[in-house]
């Protein structure tokens, strides 16, 4: 019997997600919940601006950004802020050429933009978000009212802001011989043919060594041979890859992406394609901006809507380290909640 799974990821993890649904057999995320995101933070670098703050990550309760810095929550109820302009020094700097704030391509997109204190802006983008957002609310998870007009001007213009910044690091990139494939696009028959005979070779040299990989996961939960694993912080492959399989590659939200899932005119329209945005919250869930992932997520695994969610966790040992989890009980979705703002292979928990 078929599993079927949601996932809660990042703009570039949703992308993966969207390459390997279309390109890859019986791919089993059904659900995909995108979050906003401006940028993503090295681990170690992180732990280096806490240490530099006289913060150890034991006693952090909560990460948050907001009105332009990064908040450290302490367990004794204290806060420390650091200006973002100087936690951008741990920012992963393949962030800096992403052109998508809203997870474009998911089925609901959720952040804390736009909305009051307390709730969640949720973007309703296709059929199956809608259903889902109409459902959850009727059972009382969740219930909704309209986001503001200025809330929707604060919204589109730190989205249109990210894609006009990173737009020009792309132009800077690409100027200086240093290329942004996924930003290439191509129709998809161009797609296809471009990438026929590309492999995990290809992928080391055009993503992997120029530090463009976003840490996702998807080449190694796409490998039908099972040679790829993640190893200091990057792809490895063990192994030969058989003739004729470009299946990590395709997988890859940064090699090539067809004009089908990202276009250039995305680059003029702020939050992407969608059916409605709203403000929610969840009154049964404590959880980061209003709990509503996590209402969303424990409703449908109750309705066996799906079984189960790739969701990040912590590791018990590192602090704050991420940690791809399969929640397939509502209390791990609940023991997973909050943003870890670090970079997490969520994708390969689906081979794991």
């Amino acid at each position: 019997m078929t599993r079927t799974y949601a996932m809660v990821g990042t703009p570039c993890q949703i992308t993966a997600a969207t390459l390997m649904d279309r390109y890859t057999e019986d791919f089993p995320v059904e659900l995909k919940l995108g979050l906003f995101c401006m940028e993503n933070f090295s681990y170690t670098y992180l732990k280096k601006l806490a240490e530099e703050e006289g913060i150890d990550l034991a006693d952090v309760s909560e990460l948050r950004i907001e009105k332009g810095r990064l908040w450290f929550h302490l367990n004794d109820g204290s806060k420390v802020s650091v200006p973002l302009e100087r936690a951008r020094a741990a920012m992963r700097k393949n962030c800096a050429v992403c052109m998508d704030f809203t997870s474009e391509q998911s089925d609901i997109s959720i952040g804390s933009v736009g909305s009051p204190e307390g709730w969640s802006t949720i973007i309703i983008r296709t059929d199956k978000g809608h259903e889902l957002i109409e459902k959850a609310r009727k059972a009382g998870y969740i219930e909704t009212k309209p986001l503001t007009e200025r809330g929707i001007r604060i919204l589109e213009k730190l989205a249109s802001g990210k894609k006009e910044d990173n737009l020009q690091e792309i132009k800077r990139r690409e100027s200086v011989a240093r290329p942004v494939l996924y930003w290439r696009v191509m129709p998809d028959e161009e797609y296809l043919d471009e990438i026929t005979d590309y492999q995990f070779d290809d992928l080391r040299s055009d993503v992997i060594d120029v530090g463009a990989c976003v840490l996702c996961g998807a080449c190694v939960a796409s490998c039908p041979e099972d040679i790829i694993s993640i190893k200091d912080r990057k792809p490895e492959v063990d192994g030969e890859c058989p003739e004729g399989c470009n299946a990590c590659y395709v997988a890859c939200p940064r090699t090539y992406v067809p004009d089908s899932i990202i276009g250039h005119d995305s680059a003029s329209t702020p939050l992407g394609e969608y059916i409605e945005i709203l403000s929610a919250r969840a009154p049964m869930f404590r959880g980061q901006d209003g709990g509503v992932v996590t209402a969303l997520l424990t409703y449908a695994m109750r309705e066996g809507i799906i079984d189960g969610a790739l969701v990040v966790d912590r590791d018990q040992e590192r602090p704050w380290k991420p940690l791809p989890v399969l929640a397939e009980e509502p209390q791990d979705i609940v023991k997973a909640a909050g943003t870890k703002y670090s970079a997490c292979p969520l994708l390969k928990i689906l081979k794991e």
